[in-house]
């Protein structure tokens, strides 16, 4: 059972966030909180799990509630207000729901609540059909230990951990590694990019040597480069990515053995 609290200004929202809770087996509701400050003492002084919680409240706002804990449980964001997405995702919110939502609603953010729980707790998993393919995956500890220790050139593969799931990743599919400040997007072939939390520097120290830091902001796999000119790299018709003059010197002594000609 996930222990769960909810935590809603507006009593009318706060019963419906109660009554859905309710409604979900596998989630435990504690208690039922008007306020963040009602909110962090039951948090300081018992085990929880996961809250939904809205962001515009009077005394503490959620965003800033759950920036406060030391260490927060599983959150899920309740506004109305879409432009609090980003802000949500900053804070490694398991998901984000728009008022009004209904039932249907709750239930898959509950069901990203559950995946995310049973990731970082893989022993508390249930062994059902349902949960088999989660609890194959690794832990978030594990994922993050598969690019803490790198790839070496006889990897295929790496697991990115991105908002709630951790994705497993061919390594030869990875066009280039976009900075953006804290986070990376990570750009592959044929599917949308994967935004995560992490370094520059930790990602390029842990991946292949085929893949080469060109910029400040950009790490790109060689194998998918169409052209390289004097201040650019050419990814495809569509993609161009800057050389910073810090880097040319690296990218050079790379391509001296690569290339043909005068």
């Amino acid at each position: 059972m996930i222990k769960t609290l909810v935590i809603d200004d507006e009593p009318l929202a706060l019963q419906q966030l109660a009554a859905y809770v309710r409604k979900i087996p596998f989630l435990d509701l504690v208690a039922e909180c008007q306020s963040a400050i009602e909110a962090r003492d039951i948090i300081n002084n018992e085990r929880i799990d996961a809250i939904f919680v809205d962001i515009n409240m009077p005394d503490m706002n959620g965003m800033d509630f759950v920036r406060s804990l030391a260490a927060p449980p599983l959150v899920v964001f309740t506004t109305a207000y879409s432009e609090y997405a980003v802000d949500g995702f900053k804070v490694d919110a398991v998901d984000y729901l728009l008022k009004p939502f209904g039932l249907d609603d709750f239930k898959r953010a509950a069901m990203r609540v559950k995946h995310r729980f049973e990731l970082e707790n893989p022993t508390t998993a249930e062994p059902t059909d349902n949960n088999a393919a989660v609890n194959a995956a690794p832990s978030v500890s594990d994922a993050s230990s598969a690019v803490h220790s790198g790839a070496s050139s006889d990897d295929e593969s790496i697991f990115l951990k991105t908002e709630h799931r951790v994705v497993r990743v061919n390594i030869a599919d990875i066009r280039y590694i976009e900075g953006m400040s804290e986070y990376l997007k990570v750009h592959i072939e044929g599917q949308r990019p994967i935004v995560m939390l992490f370094s520059m520097k930790k990602m390029e120290e842990r991946l292949p040597s085929h893949f080469l830091r060109i910029h400040r902001s950009y790490i790109v796999n060689m194998r998918h480069v169409q052209e390289v000119t004097k201040n650019r790299i050419v990814m495809d018709p569509d993609t161009y990515l800057p050389i910073g003059d810090m880097y040319k010197e690296p990218l050079s002594a790379y391509l001296a053995d690569k290339y043909f000609g005068r």
